[in-house]
């Protein structure tokens, strides 16, 4: 049985402009992205995504959302917060990346019974297939950024998470310190795009310095947040300012 649902008919196709090519390059990526996370960040985006689900405030018996999920770091964290008793839904454009999340999954949950509480969707960010009100936290880890209509998705986020419950926002700063930038521009050059050039996928995470670059800063974010109707945002930036968590409540 497939342990991936696929998203409704009426999202089947991805129409919003630059989206679809989106789709396909995570798709493309797939097979290298967990070793790419682990040499873009040096192996701290674990540790990150530990604070982002500490950030969310899920807790024991909480149902969860995970948008942009890929191969399911964030959605098995959340796992472990809510527990058995909980449940978490994670979402994702990318088939292979959901085929990947659901075979760990299958490896990991005879480690542990939470894992059996994650259920993984194929659906559209900016068109979540879930009533209003569902969810007491979410979390979107390096995702918002690959979004083509972020307030969109940041609106829908908003939408199905219960009033006064929390959003957690992990990815990529677009600094405000030229140094940073710098910083950053560097270690694509000279350390990502090398190391996945022996993969055949140099054109592909390419493009990672330019998503970097038409981000948002922190200060966008936050009031990003608000205008897509949150009540609160607070941006804390981290690893001198290249990365950072949107902290946003319904």
């Amino acid at each position: 049985m497939d342990t991936v649902r696929r998203r409704p008919p009426q999202s089947e196709t991805v129409t919003h402009e630059g989206a679809a090519e989106r789709q396909e390059l995570f798709n493309r990526i797939a097979p290298v992205y967990d070793k790419m996370n682990d040499v873009f960040t040096l192996g701290f985006h674990r540790l990150w995504k530990r604070w982002t689900v500490s950030w969310s405030g899920a807790k024991q018996g909480d149902k969860v959302l995970d948008v942009c999920c890929g191969s399911g770091d964030l959605s098995f964290l959340l796992s472990e917060k809510v527990g058995t008793d909980g449940k978490v839904i994670a979402v994702d454009f990318s088939k292979e990346l959901l085929q990947i999340a659901a075979s760990r999954q299958r490896q990991l949950q005879r480690s542990k019974p939470c894992y059996k509480n994650i259920e993984w969707f194929e659906g559209d960010a900016v068109s979540l297939p879930f009533p209003d009100s569902t969810f007491d936290a979410a979390t979107i880890g390096f995702g918002l950024r690959n979004i083509v209509e972020r307030e969109k998705a940041l609106q829908e986020m908003s939408r199905v998470l219960k009033p006064g419950a929390k959003l957690s926002v992990l990815d990529f700063n677009k600094s405000t310190s030229r140094l940073t930038s710098i910083f950053q521009d560097w270690m694509i050059d000279y350390i990502v795009v090398p190391v996945v050039s022996w993969y055949g996928f140099t054109s592909e995470y390419r493009y990672l310095k330019n998503s970097i670059k038409g981000f948002f800063t922190g200060n966008e974010l936050e009031k990003l947040a608000l205008e897509a109707g949150f009540s609160e945002a607070k941006h804390y930036e981290f690893a001198a300012g290249s990365v950072g968590n949107l902290v946003a409540i319904r």
